[in-house]
């Protein structure tokens, strides 16, 4: 009989040893839930776990894993001595507008349960930045209408000429920059043209006709 009890002893105390422990009996985190608040649309936003080893031997995690593409997670990787601190840190990529909740499922080395921490908050809209984007893409838009209505309608530069105001109900003459550039000497033949010969011969008065007196 004492023999009986002894071997089942012996069992219970072995099964004791051997049995892996619960996540909650060697691990403490100072908040499962992070809730990030409001964050801006596209700005990638993280959210730290803090976990405490509350056990007697080092707590090493094997694993933090988001349930979700739009989460990144890191954590530490080596093992955390007894009353020491370790990080989980999850990363939400802030793509689409709307309140969310994400989780992570976190195992430890020697522990045979899963444990699950969970980021939650509210995507707004970056109300500076969507002014900027329609900011950039108006004057985007302008420079281009401009190029284009440069190269169908060339417009030469023009030069209004000096004078007198014109007169009422009369145009003024505008010429171009090509006009201007004709040669002076078409002025200069103009106006030797006009000007009396320096060597030219006076004109010989008309003769006097003499008309005789009859008898």
């Amino acid at each position: 009989m004492k023999k009986l009890l002894l071997s089942i002893t012996a069992l219970v105390f072995t099964v004791a040893v051997f049995a892996q422990k619960k996540s909650n009996d060697v691990a403490k985190f100072t908040s499962e839930t992070v809730d990030l608040g409001k964050i801006l649309q596209d700005h990638p936003t993280t959210a730290t776990f803090e976990v405490t080893n509350i056990g007697k031997e080092p707590l090493l995690i094997e694993q933090a894993s988001p349930t979700c593409g739009c989460t990144i997670s890191d954590y530490t990787k080596e093992p955390i001595a007894p009353g020491k601190s370790g990080y989980i840190k999850a990363t939400y990529n802030a793509k689409n507008l709307n309140m969310f909740e994400k989780h992570l499922t976190v195992k430890f080395a020697g522990c045979e349960d899963i444990k699950s921490i969970t980021i939650k908050g509210e995507v707004i809209k970056d109300e500076a930045a969507e002014a900027a984007k329609a900011a950039k893409q108006a004057a985007e838009a302008s420079k281009v209408a401009t190029e284009n209505q440069e190269k169908l309608n060339p417009v030469a530069e023009t030069i209004e000429m000096e004078g007198a105001p014109a007169a009422e109900g009369t145009e003024k003459k505008v010429v171009t920059k090509e006009e201007t550039k004709a040669p002076a000497a078409t002025t200069k033949t103009a106006a030797k043209a006009t000007a009396p010969a320096k060597n030219a011969a006076p004109a010989k008065a008309p003769a006097k006709t003499q008309v005789k007196k009859g008898n």
